[in-house]
């Protein structure tokens, strides 16, 4: 798995999902429990922030920054730097290490799990908005395995819900979006 690629398909699809928010709508719940839209979308700027400060600096500080006003606009145009971090990282995709506070973390894991984060919370905006958009299968099939590497049994409940069940004949999408605690609506 390119984890850089995969980044970039999700933040592709995540700025699909994006593109559908709305003035005024800040405030809609989200399947994200206790954030509204405007919290998401701080939270998903968070995370893009991390991964350009991996990226550009080497460091992942503990602390998130200060929203924007404009959380969407914030979003794109971070979503912008961290392609653009990604694409001029100087030693290609092996061997490179972030430091996540004072613990050495492979830029490629970094990608990866930003790359879940970023998908899966492009899906909670658009089902926020009003908009749903299925994660594409392809995308899906390559991010399931790293979040199955990365959420522990006792991340249930603190920063993922339950894992939901679903019927055998789930898509991976669904499967994606109910280990991460959320329901999708199964095609018919």
């Amino acid at each position: 798995m390119n984890s850089g690629e995969l980044l970039e398909r999700s933040l592709a699809y995540a700025l699909g999902s994006v593109a559908g928010v709305a003035p005024g709508s800040l405030g809609r719940g989200t399947p994200c429990g206790e954030w509204d839209l405007g919290e998401l979308l701080g939270h998903l700027d968070d995370a893009l922030e991390a991964l350009h400060e991996g990226l550009t600096g080497g460091r992942i500080g503990l602390f998130p920054g200060v929203p924007g006003a404009d959380p969407a606009c914030a979003f794109r145009t971070r979503a912008c730097a961290v392609l653009g971090a990604w694409a001029t990282r100087p030693t290609g995709d092996t061997g490179e290490t972030v430091l996540v506070g004072e613990r050495p973390l492979d830029v490629r894991v970094m990608g990866a799990v930003g790359a879940v984060e970023i998908a899966v919370h492009g899906w909670d905006v658009a089902q926020a908005c009003g908009r749903p958009r299925p994660i594409p299968v392809p995308l899906a099939a390559e991010l399931l395995p790293v979040a199955r590497c990365v959420v522990a049994r006792e991340d249930r409940g603190e920063r993922f819900g339950a894992q939901v069940a679903v019927p055998a004949r789930a898509g991976l999408d669904v499967r994606l979006l109910a280990f991460l605690g959320r329901r999708a609506a199964l095609a018919e």
